[in-house]
């Protein structure tokens, strides 16, 4: 895990797709990615929204924890907000009647 040193953010594994707010920010404030990029934040958001970690494709598979949490439903630039408007969901329901 990558630990807030100020960023605002921590990235919960290596190779995950996004990062998590771990305060709130403003539109319009700048962030540092984790290779330095500049980030400029497009809306308030609260700790525990997601940014991209780098550009994320259309139909990527979206990594947090290590582990797939849905796909690009659209393309995400690096810092973007990633949440319903652009991530399709990757769980997978479980018909009724279905053993768990």
């Amino acid at each position: 895990m990558s630990e807030d040193r100020g960023t605002g953010w921590v990235r919960l594994d290596e190779g995950d797709s996004v990062v998590v707010l771990t305060r709130e920010v403003a539109r319009g404030e700048e962030l540092r990615g984790p290779g330095g990029e500049r980030w400029i934040v497009g809306a308030p958001l609260t700790m525990g929204h997601k940014l991209a970690a780098h550009a994320i494709a259309r139909g990527e598979t979206v990594l947090k924890y290590g582990f797939p949490i849905g796909v690009a439903s659209a393309p995400i630039a690096a810092g973007e907000h990633v949440h319903t408007h652009n991530l399709r969901s990757a769980h997978i329901g479980i018909a009724q009647g279905d053993a768990a």
